[in-house]
């Protein structure tokens, strides 16, 4: 709440700095015959601070006004004999000095109009202070070292120009990679959590329907499972929507229990028991040492395994499947192999369960084969690079 009162404080100390720097320029002209050019056009280089609060909120105004502080610090230095005359010359290029740094804070902020416009003017003035107060040889040398300082000036700050939009064209393009990755990764987790309720559910409601006559028990069962289904479907779809809307600002807190904590392989009994209601029955075999696994790499394996069982429910057409999870000392290894008649090849008319897959082993640096097998049926198998564990070192007694 006290930003606008300091703002209006900042602005009024930038202004007075520039009327104390006119103020200074006006003591200058009035001690151009008691001091020497040289020490006229120091002051004047050095008055130059006074302007930092100008240059940073009106940078034309303080070209304008450092044009007029080297104009009138050339114009006043006394010129009276040869040796008078070289010191004029001493000041005129420490002045043009200060209109050059400047004139290149300008082209290195400002835009690409305005900055041809201030190296126009700029140039101009100088080379008429320069034609008007400059005689023989010494015009020259006096014009080259100007028009030096002037085109030094201009590149350096046309190069800070283009390494400041270098780095928004950057940091524009990694808000894009982003934002893309995290569209990629909100489409895998809707795709691999609805893609499988969705599945178990049509299988239910299809033997459902086929039974709900003949074997009414059965058809209760299969209502209780589409049931059960579809609330932990919904459960995850509010846990997903709960937090997209936490980034957003004043948003509402979840409620407890929609922070549910994400599936890992340590849920998956209950996957193969949801997948057995839908008639695949799911041996699953643990291998390896068990100990805690990073989340991200937790959740990928659960979900590839999640994907391969939806296929295998969709597309194998057999009763049976077998997963194995292999947890070694540097990478963690899932598979599910089944014996029907394999899935079809992967692509937009498949769907995007292999892609998924893909993309998830691909983001943990890790490696994916799916296929089918050479005695029959399909095989997916990935292979997940596992970090190295913390080692607590143990204290000697």
């Amino acid at each position: 709440m006290d930003a606008t009162p300091r703002t209006g404080r900042t602005t009024v100390m930038a202004w007075a700095g520039g009327v104390l720097y006119l103020f200074l320029l006006a003591v200058l002209v009035g001690a151009a015959h008691r001091a020497s050019g040289t020490v006229h056009a120091v002051g004047s280089l050095l008055a130059v601070s006074l302007l930092v609060g100008v240059l940073r909120r009106a940078p034309l105004t303080a070209l304008a006004l450092t044009l007029l502080g080297a104009a009138l610090v050339v114009a006043c230095t006394p010129s009276s004999g040869r040796a008078s005359l070289v010191v004029s010359y001493q000041g005129q290029f420490l002045s043009y000095l200060a209109v050059d740094l400047v004139l290149g804070y300008v082209v290195a902020t400002g835009t690409r109009r305005a900055s041809i416009g201030a190296v126009a003017v700029s140039s101009t003035v100088q080379t008429l202070l320069v034609g008007a107060f400059a005689h023989g040889d010494n015009m020259i040398s006096v014009g080259v070292i100007a028009l030096l300082a002037m085109v030094a000036s201009c590149m350096v700050g046309l190069l800070s120009r283009e390494r400041r939009e270098h780095a928004v064209a950057l940091r524009s393009q990694e808000v894009a990679e982003a934002v893309t990755a995290e569209r990629l990764r909100i489409a895998r987790e809707l795709h691999d959590m609805v893609a499988h309720s969705i599945g178990i559910i049509a299988i239910q409601a299809g033997m459902g329907s086929r039974v709900i006559r003949t074997q009414p028990a059965e058809a209760r069962e299969a209502l209780r499972a589409i049931e059960a289904t579809s609330r932990e479907t919904l459960s995850g779809l509010r846990r997903t929507l709960v937090a997209l809307r936490q980034a957003e600002p004043g948003g509402a807190d979840p409620a407890p229990a929609s922070l549910a904590p994400s599936p890992g392989l340590a849920d998956l009994e209950q996957l193969a028991a949801a997948t057995a209601d839908a008639g695949v029955r799911v041996d699953v075999c643990r291998a390896g040492e068990p100990r805690p696994l990073p989340a991200d790499i937790d959740l990928s394996a659960y979900r590839i395994v999640q994907e391969a069982l939806t296929n295998v429910v969709r597309h194998a057409g057999t009763g049976h499947c077998r997963v194995l999870v292999d947890q070694g000392q540097q990478e963690l290894s899932v598979e599910v192999v089944d014996d029907g008649r394999g899935a079809p090849g992967d692509g937009p008319a498949q769907g995007f369960g292999l892609v998924g897959m893909r993309e998830r082993v691909g983001l943990l640096h890790g490696h994916l084969s799916a296929g089918p097998r050479p005695g029959g049926g399909f095989r997916v198998a990935a292979r997940l690079p596992l970090p190295e564990p913390v080692r607590v070192p143990v204290e000697a007694r």
